[in-house]
């Protein structure tokens, strides 16, 4: 299905688009809201600035999909695959993104307030000046991603591994690092105040300051 193909449905009023193949599809800037993607092949698709609010993407495939200032707000992406996708400076707000692949995905100054990130898997994904205030980001794997400057205060990270994850400037105010993996994390100049540290592994963390 192209893209034209697509909208051309979807302003028709239809809303059920489970497992369409939508590969390489040019939706820039579509009214795509509360649209059934169920499973849908999207990969390498181009949804920038496209409006997603509330649709359900659970298990789509957005490999390399452009997700660039997207609306996805309320969206359900739980499970799905966004290995390397473009989301910089997308709004998240409250996404379900549990046990989502996010690898070296590009989350620049993405607004991810609120949003649920269980088991997801962030290896290698670029969080600078990303908003994570108040995610739910139980047992995630950062390992390797770049948080510099990131806003994670009062985020949950219970048992969520950042071994050797960049977190420079990064703001964890009132954040539960309980039983959390900072092996070899860069913490220069974090902000810590607050947080809650018990029983995470610190060893070779860099910059720690925690008077």
């Amino acid at each position: 299905m192209t893209g034209k193909e697509f909208i051309e449905q979807y302003n028709e009023g239809r809303r059920d688009f489970s497992g369409a193949n939508l590969h390489k599809a040019d939706l820039t800037g579509a009214n795509l809201t509360r649209a059934d993607l169920y499973k849908a092949n999207l990969t390498r698709a181009n949804l920038t600035r496209a409006d997603l609010y509330g649709a359900n993407l659970t298990r789509a495939n957005l490999t390399r999909a452009d997700l660039y200032k997207a609306n996805l707000i309320y969206v359900n992406l739980t499970g799905a695959n966004l290995t390397e996708a473009n989301l910089f400076g997308a709004y998240l707000f409250k996404v379900y993104l549990e046990k989502a692949n996010l690898t070296r995905a590009d989350l620049t100054e993405a607004n991810l307030t609120e949003a649920i990130l269980y088991e997801a898997n962030l290896t290698e994904a670029n969080l600078t000046e990303a908003i994570l205030y108040g995610a739910n980001l139980f047992g995630a794997n950062l390992i390797y991603a770049n948080l510099t400057r990131a806003n994670l205060d009062k985020a949950n990270l219970t048992e969520a591994n950042l071994e050797k994850a960049n977190l420079t400037r990064a703001e964890l105010f009132g954040s539960n690092l309980t039983r959390a993996n900072l092996t070899r994390a860069n913490l220069d100049k974090a902000n810590l105040d607050k947080a809650f540290l018990i029983g995470a592994n610190l060893y070779g963390a860099k910059g720690l300051d925690l008077s």
